[in-house]
C-alpha cells in the first residue's frame, strides 16, 4: 500500500509535464548568466511578485540566508517573530555565517506581530547597541497554522518599517498558498517589502529551488553573496524548467489542497482524543493535539506508520499534516478512517 504522506509539501514529486519541460530545457552556464530557463524564470518570479528581478537558489533556507546577508552586517540585529522558520528551522546560519543578531518577538496566533512589539524591539542611537537593520516576516507563517498574512496587515507593518528606518525581508515560501486563501495576487502580500523569497519545491511540486526577488541593485547584490556561499549554479536549467512549469500550472490547484486540510481539520475534531480549531485552518497545514492518556504520543505516530499515513511529531502529543498534489479527498477520508481506528 503506497503510504499517504502528509509529514510535508516537501515530499510531492515533479509532474510529467516537469519531467518533459527538463529533458527539453536548452541549458546554459548560470555563472556566465548563459541559461535560458533560468533567465526566464527569474523574469517570471520578478512579475508575479511586482520586483525589478529575481535570483535561483537552491533551497528556501538558502534564499533567506542570501537575503539577510545581502541586507545586513556583521553585528547587526534582526527582528523576526519567535516562531520564525528563520529563527526554528535554519541552523542559526545568520548568527554562524551573518554573525548577524536575531531580537525575537511574540508572533500572534495567526503569524502577525505586534506593531508596538516591533517598535519596542528597536534599538536607540546608542554605542552599548548593535544597530537594528532588518524586520523579517512570513506568509503564510509556518508554524502558526499555515496562517496567511493580509494585505492590510503587510501594508501597515511595511510601512511602519518604513517610517522606523528598516528594510523588511518576507520568507513567503507558501506565498503563492496566501494569495489563493486571500484571493488576492501575490503583488498585493509583496508590495512594500525590500526583498521576498518563495518556494518551487512545496506546494508547487517542483524537485528543487527557491527565488530571491528585488531591486536590480539587491540582486546583483545577491548573486555575489549566493556565489560565496556555493550555489553559483550551472546548467541549472533543468531546475528551472520545472519551476516554470511549477508556477504556470501548480499555483492554479493549490485551493484543492486547502480544501483537503479543512476535511481533515473536520475530520480530526470529531475523534474523541484529539483537539484541533477547524476554523484555524486557512491553507495546506493542519497542527492538532494527542489529548488522551490512553496512548501515548510515540505509540500513536508509530501506530499511523504502521497503517501507512504519515505525520509529523513537532513535540510531545503535538502532531502536524500537510496536504499537497497528490494527495486527494478519498486520502483524507481515509487518514480520518485510521486516526478513529487508532484512538478507539
Amino acid at each position: 500500500m503506497k503510504p499517504i504522506d502528509l509529514r510535508s509539501d516537501t515530499v510531492t514529486l515533479p509532474t510529467p509535464s516537469m519531467r518533459e519541460a527538463i529533458f527539453h530545457a536548452d541549458l546554459g552556464d548560470d555563472v556566465f548568466e548563459e541559461d535560458q530557463p533560468t533567465r526566464e524564470l527569474e523574469e517570471k518570479a520578478a512579475r508575479l511578485t511586482g520586483t525589478e528581478a529575481a535570483l535561483l537558489v537552491s533551497s528556501g533556507t538558502m534564499g533567506n540566508l542570501v537575503s539577510l546577508l545581502t541586507h545586513g552586517n556583521r553585528g547587526d540585529e534582526i527582528i523576526l517573530g519567535d516562531q520564525a522558520h528563520i529563527f526554528y528551522y535554519e541552523v542559526g546560519g545568520i548568527s554562524a555565517l551573518g554573525g548577524m543578531i536575531p531580537h525575537t518577538v511574540p508572533n500572534q496566533p495567526d503569524g502577525t506581530i505586534v506593531l508596538d512589539d516591533i517598535l519596542y524591539a528597536i534599538r536607540d542611537d546608542n554605542i552599548h547597541f548593535p544597530e537594528t537593520r532588518l524586520l523579517c516576516l512570513e506568509n503564510t507563517h509556518n508554524r502558526c497554522n499555515g496562517s496567511p498574512l493580509t494585505p492590510a496587515y503587510m501594508a501597515s507593518v511595511t510601512e511602519f518599517a518604513g517610517n522606523h528606518g528598516l528594510k523588511v525581508h518576507l520568507d513567503g515560501a507558501r506565498i503563492f498558498n496566501a494569495a489563493v486563501a486571500l484571493g488576492v495576487p501575490v503583488t498585493d502580500l509583496t508590495a512594500g517589502c525590500d526583498s521576498a523569497c518563495f518556494c518551487l519545491s512545496k506546494g508547487l511540486s517542483a524537485p528543487i529551488g527557491s527565488l530571491v526577488c528585488g531591486s536590480h541593485d539587491f540582486i546583483d547584490r545577491a548573486r555575489k553573496i549566493r556565489k560565496m556561499l556555493g550555489g553559483g549554479m550551472r546548467q541549472c536549467g533543468i531546475i528551472s524548467a520545472a519551476g516554470i512549469v511549477a508556477i504556470e500550472e501548480m499555483t492554479k490547484r493549490l485551493s484543492e489542497d486547502h480544501e483537503n486540510a479543512g476535511l481533515l481539520a473536520e475530520g480530526i475534531a470529531r475523534i474523541p482524543g484529539l483537539s484541533v480549531d477547524p476554523e484555524s485552518v486557512r491553507t495546506n497545514i493542519v497542527f492538532f493535539d494527542l489529548v488522551s492518556d490512553a496512548i501515548r504520543d510515540d505509540v500513536f505516530e508509530a501506530e499511523l506508520e504502521r497503517r501507512h499515513i504519515r505525520m509529523l511529531r513537532l513535540g510531545p502529543s503535538h502532531f502536524r499534516a500537510v496536504t499537497h498534489h497528490g494527495i486527494t479527498s478519498d486520502d483524507i477520508v481515509t487518514a480520518i478512517r485510521t486516526l478513529e481506528d487508532i484512538m478507539t
